[in-house]
């Protein structure tokens, strides 16, 4: 190329081309197209070798544009063209969106349409049953057409063409044939053609006729007869079962209009909202207590308010030997003590009706497995709230009175309570109620007494909280606990507490306060002294039971469960053993412990200490004093004159074993051998579960050594074959989590650093790899698994190329479509404000006009 200026080697290459006037055009295009140094984008190589071709290092940057530019044009533009289109169908059916119309108007205005079609469609058919005719005279019988005198000669040439198109697939005659014959022809055809048709039809009519006489069969497999026909129906088949000379119940059009008295699909009812359901309780409840009313007055229970009110009351049938002398008839599906089951919607409370159904489960469930896992029975107790000590605080507000006893026969349970405002008031409406049916009784005051009626429904409730803790405490209290009416309460006291959740923490927080100064007090008094209260007694066991059970026992910080947690630390840690009463309530409060932490599995060491202590206490051992107990667990009770009597005689119990303990045997004063193996027992059951629980810890080792050996250690020789199995059991478990402890532990290790490599200065010779080539590994696999690593990223970074110039292509889409919407704007508005100032001129040269005349005619 020669050198000097652009312009000169423009015009040496066109020189060179040779450019003519025709290819003028296009061969400067070509020219410039060479020219143009910023067409081409050359990268450099770093190694140049000599003979080998690097793909990439030659680009044309514009080129590559504008065809990405008209591929999406061709795509992308086309799409986001058509992105809001939407297909549809549009129903054109007769009648379809007319909602005035019955189905069977549609379908009949349908059949007439379709029919009048069919008979447009007929009406030039020649092969149809009516016969072509020809001055009154039929086609078919006329032999000769010259008697017609129709033209012959004229036309014999298309008439030809006509015959040869209409025989086009027979044998091409010898001769040519005649207008006659070709007509002749065609009507022999035409008849035969019909005679088919006619044949066809009369094949069909049979066999529709053969399918009207097999349907009823065919029915019976299809359909299944309603075991309920409508009135209308009955009264249908009853005249039409009058024999006649024709029988129709064969009849197709008769069977497919029956088809339209069948039962149509009912809509059901919908869903009711908590405040409906809530509304037809308290309906169904005060109805059912109207009843009861009336027939405590000797009236008839079916008569409504409204009918009394009249003075119209009806009078009831006569039933058996009727004396009309309180006459009740027997409501056979009773719930409650008299409800009818379609008066009473079933189940244990209005809010969260769920949790109250899931607590009451858990209750029962953690109750149970209370009784088979910590052998703690929950059927009796003993313990007093009250105290001789003129500074001791009761939890309760009421004792528990001696009940008197019942009539023999039962009293009819009303349906409606008034709100307790007060425990005594709650105590005198129960008065009379059977433990069973006091859950029924709190049951109905919630369904009374539901928020949504009332505002000061609300309080009531709130209320009925405060009652229902206090009747707890009532029920647990001596002489006679009832533990059975405590869990069928408990599910009420749960929903409760969900529902007002503050006001119901506030009062367990204030029974657990002065649960606490009742330890302090007993605490100051002495903790040896035999009249110091500092242990709990039976109802403020169940108290804290409750309290596990309401409330969540997982949580970090909570404020019911951390105090109690607090509480029953400190009885277990501050505390000292005097008696044997004093032991079941801390092998109790051990139990509570190991249900509290069932999920979080916290560490209570209070409670391993004092279960460790008790089997000291109870168990035949060698140790001589505290100090040769192996471990640090504080035993200030060991070998002390108050737990000598403790001990077990091992000649009495020879022949004993381990049975579920009575937590009121446990807790009254009359102390058995029997009762002490039973603790044993339970201490020993309590270990074992703490084992379970506290295997994952770090700390398992240390903590659960010592308490192997003293377990190894119990002399149990003389004690019964059974008792010996499950000790034995219990610390072979005990020795394997240890094993396993062991095994799993790790010495401690400094951090892990990289080792700080040599440096050194020998060459690194690859021989199967060079410079040039890249992820050579020697492993095929990792060499394979890296480069379609390698390809992934390359492929994500040509994505996400492509999508940023989809986007700037839509952008710049975008932004002409709204430049063209301005530029159209602009000129209606140049157009509307051109108009507006021509008429503007205009009215201005019309006033000035106006003006001059005024002025000339006041010159005149």
């Amino acid at each position: 190329m020669a050198k000097g200026s652009q312009l000169s080697q423009l015009k040496a290459s066109l020189s060179q081309a040779r450019l003519n006037d025709s290819s003028r055009k296009n061969k400067k295009k070509t020219s410039h197209r060479k020219l143009n140094p910023f067409d081409l984008k050359v990268t450099k190589p770093k190694h140049d070798v000599g003979g080998r071709k690097v793909k990439g290092v030659l680009g044309r940057p514009t080129q590559s544009r504008q065809t990405g530019i008209e591929q999406r044009e061709r795509t992308l533009l086309k799409e986001l063209e058509e992105r809001g289109r939407v297909g549809g169908i549009v129903d054109r059916r007769f009648g379809e969106n007319d909602p005035s119309m019955s189905l069977e108007e549609r379908m009949l205005e349908r059949f007439t349409r379709e029919r009048q079609r069919t008979s447009k469609a007929d009406m030039f058919n020649l092969e149809d049953e009516e016969e072509l005719t020809h001055y009154g005279q039929s086609l078919s019988k006329v032999n000769d057409f010259d008697d017609f005198g129709i033209p012959m000669d004229d036309d014999d040439d298309d008439d030809d063409d006509e015959g040869d198109r209409l025989a086009d697939n027979q044998e091409e005659p010898t001769s040519k044939k005649s207008k006659k014959d070709v007509m002749a022809e065609v009507i022999a055809k035409s008849k035969e053609h019909k005679l088919r048709r006619q044949m066809e039809k009369e094949e069909g009519e049979n066999i529709r006729h053969q399918l009207d006489q097999d349907f009823d069969s065919l029915k019976s497999l299809l359909y299944v007869s309603d075991p309920s026909p409508p009135e209308d129906a009955l009264d249908n088949s009853a005249e039409t079962s009058v024999p006649d000379e024709k029988d129709d119940s064969l009849d197709y059009d008769k069977q497919v209009r029956e088809l339209a008295f069948d039962k149509r699909a009912k809509p059901k009812d919908r869903t009711k909202t908590e405040e409906e359901l809530a509304l037809e309780k308290k309906e169904a409840l005060e109805k059912a207590e109207r009843r009861r009313q009336r027939r405590m007055l000797g009236q008839d229970p079916d008569d409504s308010d409204d009918d009394m009110a009249d003075g119209r009351k009806r009078k009831r049938a006569p039933v058996g030997d009727d004396l009309d002398d309180d006459f009740v008839e027997d409501d056979s599906a009773v719930v409650g003590a008299g409800l009818d089951e379609q008066d009473l919607v079933s189940g244990g409370a209005d809010d969260g009706e769920a949790e109250s159904e899931t607590t009451a489960d858990t209750s029962d469930g953690d109750s149970e497995e209370d009784e088979d896992n910590y052998s703690v029975s929950g059927e009796s107790a003993n313990g007093e709230l009250g105290s001789e000590q003129a500074d001791f605080t009761d939890t309760t507000t009421t004792h528990q009175a001696p009940r008197r006893k019942s009539s023999g026969v039962p009293k009819e349970l009303p349906y409606t309570f008034p709100a307790p405002a007060s425990h005594e008031e709650f105590l005198e409406i129960v008065e009379d109620v059977q433990d069973e049916d006091v859950p029924v009784v709190v049951e109905r005051m919630r369904a009374i007494y539901h928020p949504s009626f009332a505002p000061d429904n609300k309080l009531r409730l709130q209320t009925l909280t405060r009652v229902l803790v206090d009747h707890i405490l009532y029920i647990t209290s001596p002489p006679k606990p009832r533990i059975k009416l405590v869990s069928s309460l408990i599910p009420h006291l749960f929903a409760l507490s969900r529902s007002y959740p503050s006001e119901a923490a506030e009062y367990f927080i204030g029974k657990l306060s002065l649960m606490y100064k009742n330890l302090n007090r007993g605490l100051a008094s002495g903790v040896l002294e035999a009249n110091s209260r500092t242990w709990p007694g039976f109802s403020e066991l169940m108290f804290l039971r409750v309290t596990g059970i309401i409330w969540p026992t997982s949580d970090m910080k909570h404020v019911v469960v951390s105090p109690a947690r607090l509480l029953m630390g400190a009885y277990l840690s501050l505390c000292r053993v005097r008696s044997f009463a004093d032991l079941a309530s801390g092998l109790f409060l051990s139990s509570l412990f190991l249900q509290y932490e069932a999920l979080s599995k916290r560490l209570v060491p209070e409670a391993v200490n004092f279960v460790v202590n008790a089997v000291l206490l109870l168990a035949p051992n060698p140790y001589a004093s505290s100090d040769a107990l192996p471990g640090a667990f504080p035993s200030p009770d060991f070998h002390s004159d108050l737990c000598a009597a403790l001990a077990i005689n091992p000649k009495a119990v020879k022949k004993l074993v381990f049975h579920k303990p009575d937590l009121w045997q446990l807790l009254s004063g009359n102390v058995t051998e029997q009762s002490k193996l039973d603790a044993l027992g339970l201490a020993i059951d309590l270990l074992d579960r703490y084992a379970e629980l506290y295997k994952p810890l770090d700390g398992f080792i240390e903590l659960y050594d010592p308490i192997y050996s003293i377990i190894s250690s119990l002399e149990c020789e003389r004690l019964s074959k059974e008792v010996q199995s499950s000790l034995a059991s219990v610390r072979d478990k005990v020795g394997r989590l240890l094993k396993f402890a062991r095994q799993s532990r790790r010495p401690l290790l400094l951090q892990a650093h990289k080792p700080i490599p040599i440096p050194t200065y020998i060459p690194k010779f690859e021989q199967k790899s060079s410079l040039y080539l890249r992820r050579q590994d020697p492993d095929h696999e990792r060499n394979e698994v890296s480069k379609l690593r390698y390809q992934l990223k390359q492929e994500k970074k040509g994505a996400i190329r492509e999508l940023r110039k989809d986007a700037r292509f839509i952008a710049a889409v975008e932004q002409k479509k709204q430049m063209e919407k301005d530029q159209a704007y602009n000129k209606r508005m140049k157009q509307v404000f051109g108009s507006l100032e021509g008429e503007r001129a205009e009215q201005k040269a019309m006033q000035r006009q106006k003006m001059r005349d005024k002025r000339r005619a006041g010159r005149k």
